[in-house]
């Protein structure tokens, strides 16, 4: 049996005159009642009384209107869905972040895609550092991701916003009396750094400003994420470095301050695979570069090479 035979019986049982549902339906009479013929011969069972004055429903054409209302209204259904799928309006995304400037921008992107979009949802995988998520792009395991290491080959990005650097200390500390702190001043203290198997942007940012400082950090601990790791600082185990969006987050005995190193900023954007399929996340990417307008880039390092976009994937 074919959807055509059910959408035929249909409008023939509403309209109970075979000459205006063939009409209804852009088709020729004859070719209709073959259709419901065949319909018939199928199902073994006669659906309409016809005489040469009218046409009514047999007591099993009664017993299958209701299904065939429903079959009909699931095929339209698969239809609206398969065409939404096709247009990238509806679908699922995963995307990898981590950090607070991850959660600031899942905040901001998943609000414009439940607004434009509510078709495509958003699978949240977190705790995701820039080095596991650029892998984790590369093969296939999440869609879209907030990075700021340098993008490969085959992955694109956009910049969101360029992070500053800053400097959290317990607040029982002698630096946290300072207007701003310089990197030099921190070469003998104790720091709290994200896991290096993370592959987090910022740890790598500490360790290279600590390295032009002619120092190497001493990491006392590390901690898997921003909250445990300013947990750590206001328990006076030691400092580190974080970005500035971390200032949201009210840990008791922890001070943030600025560094004297004004040049200390992290790109961050967000980044998929090129060869990505997925109509859905394109439709994500769109929405990504109105919620934050600024870039395409190729990030290099803290200075990224930037090109304008022109509102496509790229």
């Amino acid at each position: 049996m074919e959807f055509r035979q059910f959408e035929a019986f249909l409008v023939v049982a509403e309209e109970l005159h075979f000459g205006r549902a063939a009409e209804k339906l852009n088709m020729a009479q004859p070719a209709l009642s073959r259709i419901i013929r065949l319909l018939e011969r199928e199902l073994g069972t006669e659906l309409f009384e016809r005489t040469t004055r009218k046409v009514r429903l047999t007591p099993s054409g009664v017993a299958l209107l209701e299904p065939a209302k429903a079959i009909h209204v699931h095929v339209d259904g698969v239809k609206r869905i398969t065409r939404a799928a096709k247009q990238g309006e509806i679908g699922s995304v995963k995307v990898g972040f981590a950090g607070t400037t991850g959660y600031s921008i899942l905040s901001i992107l998943a609000r414009e895609v439940s607004r434009e979009q509510p078709g495509i949802s958003l699978e949240l995988q977190p705790q995701l550092y820039s080095g596991e998520a650029l892998t984790l792009l590369r093969d296939g395991e999440i869609d879209l991701g907030v990075v700021s290491s340098p993008t490969p080959t085959g992955i694109s990005a956009h910049l969101v916003r360029n992070e500053i650097l800053i400097v959290a200390v317990p607040s029982e500390h002698p630096l946290a009396a300072e207007e701003t702190v310089s990197i030099a001043a921190l070469r003998d203290q104790r720091f709290i750094a994200y896991p290096a198997s993370h592959g987090s942007r910022i740890r790598d940012a500490m360790v290279s400003l600590c390295t032009a400082a002619g120092f190497v950090p001493h990491i006392a601990q590390e901690a898997p994420d921003p909250y445990s790791l300013l947990a750590l600082v206001g328990a006076d185990v030691g400092v580190s470095i974080v970005v500035g969006s971390s200032r949201h987050i009210q840990v008791d005995g922890v001070t943030y301050r600025p560094l004297a190193q004004a040049t200390s900023v992290l790109p961050i954007a967000l980044a998929w695979r090129d060869t990505n399929p997925s109509l859905a996340l394109r439709t994500v990417v769109e929405l990504a570069k109105n919620a934050f307008p600024l870039e395409d880039v190729s990030i290099g390092g803290s200075t990224p090479h930037r090109h304008r976009s022109r509102g496509r994937v790229t």
